[in-house]
């Protein structure tokens, strides 16, 4: 989401995790089902001036300026950055991630920096698509706040409010087996590869070769999937 960084996941300077690249910022939530009767905190500092923020309405116009700007830096790992959005679907889509975190199926975050009030420098999520107790995390960073440790810091606090939610003992991170940048947050994170498995070739960059990288609750490891 990533890098471009996106997660998907990145070779170049950073696109992002196949999740939260895809959900964070231009897909529409996939799931139904409540995930987890918890909810993640609705803020998030971390150190630099770094914050992750529940994405808003308010947020919408910040947004769409910042995917538009980065379209040629996420279009190699994020299928949606084909085409740059118009606000009012940057807002429509703000309105189902809105809805999705109070179903407790998606939870949907910006980043931003003190030094740059009103900014948006990516977007990160977490996403109850794939399965009972589990959740995926994706996430994308601004071309020019790459190489910063900015998806690192993010992910690894993500990480950790999504395994202390009730009900949920997985974190899944997805992405290309050729999204370099993007893999090396989860390894940073202590994320062990899970598996690499065929996916659908949906950006130009992918290869359809997806790697599975998996972080479990202390005490539940090998009682998931």
């Amino acid at each position: 989401m990533s890098h471009p960084q996106s997660c998907s996941c990145d070779r170049v300077p950073a696109a992002g995790a196949r999740t939260a690249a895809e959900t964070a910022t231009d897909t529409p939530p996939e799931s139904s089902a409540e995930v987890t009767a918890g909810r993640p905190p609705e803020r998030l500092r971390l150190p630099g001036g770094l914050w992750l923020r529940r994405r808003s309405s308010t947020h919408s116009a910040a947004l769409n300026r910042a995917v538009r700007a980065n379209l040629d830096h996420l279009r190699p790992w994020m299928e949606w950055a084909a085409e740059a959005p118009s606000r009012a679907r940057t807002a429509e889509l703000t309105r189902a991630g809105s809805a999705a975190w109070e179903a407790g199926t998606d939870f949907m975050y910006l980043a931003g920096l003190d030094a740059e009030p009103g900014g948006v420098i990516g977007a990160f999520g977490l996403h109850g698509r794939i399965g009972p107790g589990a959740l995926e995390l994706g996430y994308w960073v601004a071309a020019g706040h790459v190489g910063r440790g900015i998806a690192t810091a993010a992910t690894g606090a993500l990480t950790e409010a999504a395994l202390a939610l009730p009900g949920i003992t997985r974190v899944e991170i997805r992405c290309d087996r050729a999204n370099a940048a993007s893999a090396a947050v989860p390894r940073k994170l202590g994320y062990r590869l899970e598996r690499i498995a065929p996916a659908a070739v949906r950006a130009p960059a992918e290869t359809g070769r997806q790697l599975v990288w998996v972080r479990e609750r202390p005490g539940t490891a090998g009682t998931g999937r």
